[in-house]
This record gives C-alpha cells, sequence and structure tokens, in this order.
C-alpha cells in the first residue's frame, strides 16, 4: 500500500501515514507510488481535540451577553426549545466545519436539548460529522428537573427519565461505532437533573461500555445550589451517583478544591477547561495546573458559541495560558508546549482515546498542519505558533484522510453553510 508523506514541516520534520496511522517520522525518502505532500516551513501537531461543546447553540450567537451563567440559561432555554432538527443540523455542519478549520480532529458535543422529544436531532449531529470528516464523541444530554419541581430549566424543556435513557440506549445502538462515533451518556447540570436520572444514567453507561459526562463546578451559585439542595458540595454528590472513574470526563471543573482534586485524580476522572467560556460568563479561573498536579486528566473545550462566539479550538489554547498566569500570578505558571499538550494529548486522556493525541509511530494519523511563514521569525516553532498570531490550518488529516487541503473544507462549503446558519438563526430571533 502506498504511504502520504508529509514533507519539509519546520517541526517536527517528515512525516509517513500508511492505513490511517503514522509509520514514520524524521527525514523520510518518498518511495514509488508514494504521495507527498508539500509542509514546507509549515508546523505539524496532532490534531487538536475539543472536550466540550454545545453545537446547536450556533443558533444563538451574541445573546445574553452581559449575563452570568443562570441569566444566561434562563434566557436562552425557551429560546432553544424553538429548535427544530434542521436547525441543529446546520448548526452543527457549521460547527463542525469550523472546528476542523481550526485545527480539530476530534469533537465532543454536549446535547441536552430535544424539543418534542425529536431525538432526530442525534442523527442529525452524526450527519453532519460524516459529512466534515471528523471524529464525534456525541454526548446525549439530558434534562429531567423543570421549575415546578425546583430545576432551573421551564418544565417544557425537559423530558421524562424512562425517555431520556430509551432514547439513549437507541442512538447508542444506531451510531456507535467507537471509531468516528463515540456516544456518551450525558445527563446536563446538578441543578436540571434529579438523581434517579444520575445514577440510572452511569449504570446504563457501564452496561453499554460507553463514557460519562456532565457540567459540575462550574460557578459559584451552582455550589451554593447543591448545598442547599443536597447538603453536600457537587464533587461529593458525584461520587455517591458512581460518576467518579475514569470513564468520566467533566465539562469546567473551576471550582473544586484540594479535597475533591485527590478524589477526582485518584480515579482518573477528567476536566474539560473551557477559559474562554468561562471568562465570558465571569464563571471563574479554572485551577488547571492544580488539577494537572492531582492527575486528572485535562483537555480544553470551547463549550459552546453562545458563550463563546469565536467557535474555534485553536484560541483556547493562548487563552488558557494566559487565564492560568493571570490566575497564578507566575509568568511561566503554563508554558506553550505545555498548553498544546493539553489540547491534544489531554483531550485524547479526557475521552478516553489511546492511540490519538500525539505524534508518534502507531498512533491515529490525526494530524493538523499549520502555516509557519509568518512566525518563521520565531525561534521555537510552538511558542510561535501558540502566541503568535491566531490561524486556521492548511491541512487537517483524520485517520490519514485529508478533511482540510489548503486551508478548505472539503467535506462541505462552508461559507454556503454560513449563509444557510444566518437564514435559521433570523427566523429564532422573534423568540429572544
Amino acid at each position: 500500500m502506498s504511504r502520504l508523506i508529509l514533507r519539509g514541516a519546520r517541526f517536527p520534520g517528515d512525516i509517513a501515514i500508511e492505513d490511517g496511522k503514522i509509520t514514520g517520522l524524521g527525514t523520510i525518502e518518498a518511495l514509488s507510488g508514494d504521495t507527498v505532500l508539500d509542509c514546507e516551513g509549515d508546523i505539524v501537531t496532532a490534531g487538536l481535540v475539543n472536550t466540550h461543546h454545545h453545537l446547536y447553540q450556533w443558533m444563538t450567537r451574541g445573546e445574553a451577553t452581559g449575563c452570568n451563567l443562570f441569566d444566561w440559561l434562563v434566557h436562552l432555554y425557551p429560546v432553544w426549545n424553538e429548535l427544530t432538527v434542521e436547525d441543529v443540523y446546520i448548526a452543527a455542519l457549521v460547527g463542525l466545519g469550523e472546528l476542523a478549520a481550526t485545527g480539530c480532529t476530534t469533537a465532543s458535543d454536549h446535547h441536552y436539548l430535544v424539543p418534542g422529544g425529536d431525538d432526530r436531532v442525534f442523527d442529525a449531529i452524526v450527519e453532519a460529522s460524516k459529512q466534515v470528516g471528523i471524529r464525534l464523541f456525541l454526548s446525549r444530554g439530558s434534562m429531567d428537573l423543570g421549575e415546578s419541581k425546583g430545576g432551573l430549566p421551564p418544565d417544557r424543556v425537559v423530558e421524562d427519565r424512562d425517555s431520556i435513557l430509551s432514547s439513549t440506549k437507541a442512538i447508542a445502538e444506531r451510531h456507535h461505532d467507537g471509531d468516528m462515533v463515540h456516544v456518551v451518556v450525558a445527563p446536563c447540570s446538578p441543578f436540571s437533573v434529579t438523581t434517579e436520572l444520575m445514577v440510572e444514567s452511569a449504570e446504563l453507561a457501564r452496561q453499554l461500555g460507553l463514557r460519562l459526562h456532565t457540567h459540575l463546578c462550574e460557578t459559584s451559585e451552582e455550589q451554593q445550589h447543591c448545598l442547599e439542595r443536597f447538603g453536600r458540595r457537587p464533587v461529593e454528590m458525584l461520587d455517591e451517583w458512581g460518576w467518579v472513574g475514569s470513564d468520566v470526563w467533566l465539562a469546567h471543573g473551576i471550582h473544586i478544591d484540594d479535597t475533591e482534586m485527590k478524589v477526582l485524580g485518584s480515579a482518573g476522572t477528567g476536566v474539560a477547561h473551557c477559559p474562554s467560556s468561562n471568562a465570558r460568563l465571569a464563571a471563574g479561573m479554572c485551577r488547571v495546573t492544580d488539577l494537572i498536579g492531582s492527575g486528572i486528566p485535562v483537555g480544553l473545550g470551547v463549550d459552546g458559541v453562545a458563550s463563546n462566539e469565536v467557535g474555534g479550538l485553536f484560541p483556547e489554547m493562548r487563552q488558557a495560558l494566559y487565564t492560568a498566569r493571570l490566575r497564578e500570578m507566575r509568568p511561566d505558571a503554563l508554558m506553550p508546549e505545555e498548553v498544546l499538550a493539553i489540547a491534544t494529548q489531554g483531550g485524547s486522556r479526557c475521552l478516553g482515546m489511546q492511540n490519538s493525541g500525539t505524534l508518534e509511530i502507531g498512533q491515529n494519523a490525526d494530524i493538523a498542519v499549520w502555516p509557519g511563514s509568518d512566525i518563521a521569525d520565531i525561534r521555537n516553532p510552538i511558542d510561535g505558533l501558540v502566541l503568535g498570531p491566531d490561524r486556521r490550518a492548511k491541512h487537517v488529516l483524520v485517520s490519514g484522510n485529508l478533511v482540510v487541503e489548503d486551508g478548505q473544507v472539503l467535506g462541505t462549503d462552508l461559507p454556503k453553510a454560513h449563509e444557510d446558519l444566518a437564514k435559521h438563526a433570523r427566523r429564532i430571533w422573534k423568540y429572544n
């Protein structure tokens, strides 16, 4: 079988790819039949891994721009309830296309709104991911605790617990292949789900061999809610519900204390760090270096574009670095090579992917090629990549297959998808 050779990169040199895997690194001589992709002067990294996203929120960028999390949610829940399956599809197409364009090869989408109980919204997300060509962790989110029972969301946006569990099982049967599509069991948050749903979701996930995901420790208001409702902090509740384990990762994890870090770290429970969204909602600054020091896998996440309007993962690296340095008041709190490792290897660990996240022989050829000509004057290429100007990927490969070539997303007409998205978004503005 012929190979694909990435030739001439400034960092880390040539890369050979065969049958979807990395088979060579360094200086590689092309053989007869090999295909050569010119990467002269470029910077090559493992593909970025987005560990937390809400793709449907592309329908509501730029709303509630001066709100904290709870007020932001109260404003947007009724709007999101008007989304159709088609809305979700076009939002996912744009969102995944933008992730691919910014070097992302794997994306986790936490979708917890199912208007009218129509779970075809999950089929739509899978369809979009296949069109774009990147790996998808499809987190079947859910809410079953409405306002009338003490939850935050309006009753009309929550589902029945039995329906949630049966739908989750059916979606896993339809879509989970453990390669390009991973279905995840993902109740939304402590203030939108019942204890019964959390416990039974964990049982279902382990029965089916699926991972678990939820929001936790995002805001001080959430901490107070748990203390008032349960008399305990969120991580204590998580442990009681059977949610502390290496098959679990949490979104945000800002307000985790030292004792809780030890619990999560000893279990290998991961955290998706979303620095831009955390800042946009004034939720707080995550203790990233402490989490890593406690043995907790940490990855990066965009969150949703209703709280991070950029929608690409690349800028999160610099934001994570700056946030860590500001929080600790140390200029070396997080270094460029460390934040790149969080965006790649750390994200892979959060998602339980053993064969992605690094440029090593035998790993999946999930690769991002970054244009490097404008930062060629910076001595260290990784410093240039992380600290230099934002950039979109030149090429992106998933299992050795090009999904972005010369800056263009191959699986979809991204500018046209943006035009379609705008038409759909204008339809729902009337609900604001």
